[in-house]
């Protein structure tokens, strides 16, 4: 086996999700349009149906172009898979939907992007969902405000406007201890400044619209997830 050259962080950037051998020698994979895509075999086509096959079943899932960005995300934070998403606010908000359930209580980060919070006033709880705000300066002094039924904990590190540094490793350990999950938004310290899977985060979500995009022409959100918290999230 040879073995992958090993990259400055900055060098994998114009690397990773990228094969020109793919595609003509091209360096950004190319765009790809289609929707209604043909099955091999009238099997491949019953195991779509049962959500079983492993193949691309229609557009809406991951065409080359959207697949070789997610591989590259989920690289660049070292997590399991990456989803697109058509915003940034659909990244914040689709694993609230997608891992919580009514009757659980969420624990959001008082300084969250503030329309992750209007979601959450107007949306989250008319769906049964109990949710409090939490100092994004506790730390491990967030047990405090666990309940018996808190599933996820939401942070945003540095937080939106007012910048707070949280210390994500401390909440991780909290809540994997208590049976919650860690959502971080990492939008502004990008995977760059923040590898949040190598400090306990088990999803992490981008504003792609921001930094990763970087000029001010894509509207664009990304989910990266363990494998663990992936498989519900691509359900949704």
């Amino acid at each position: 086996m040879i073995e992958k050259p090993r990259y400055r962080k900055a060098t994998e950037v114009t690397q990773l999700g990228r094969d020109p051998r793919k595609y003509l020698g091209a360096v950004n994979t190319p765009i790809f349009r289609a929707t209604t895509m043909l099955f091999p075999t009238v099997a491949d086509l019953e195991d779509a149906a049962l959500g079983q096959y492993t193949g691309l079943s229609y557009g809406l899932h991951g065409l080359p172009t959207v697949a070789d960005f997610q591989r590259a995300m989920a690289a660049l934070e070292g997590g399991f898979a990456a989803l697109a998403v058509p915003s940034g606010l659909t990244a914040t908000t689709l694993p609230f939907l997608a891992l919580a359930k009514p009757g659980d209580h969420v624990l959001v980060t008082d300084v969250v992007y503030g329309p992750t919070r209007r979601f959450c006033e107007n949306h989250l709880k008319r769906l049964g969902v109990d949710v409090s705000y939490y100092d994004s300066l506790a730390g491990a002094a967030i047990e405090h405000e666990f309940r018996p039924n808190t599933r996820i904990v939401f942070a945003e590190s540095p937080g939106s406007l007012t910048f707070e540094v949280q210390d994500v490793p401390a909440i991780a350990a909290i809540a994997h201890a208590r049976g919650a999950l860690l959502v971080l938004d990492n939008t502004w310290a990008t995977p760059l400044g923040f590898r949040a899977f190598d400090h306990g985060v088990d999803v992490a979500v981008h504003a792609a619209t921001k930094y990763i995009g970087g000029h001010l022409g894509v509207l664009l959100g990304a989910i990266v997830a363990e494998e663990a918290t992936h498989a519900p999230l691509r359900r949704i």
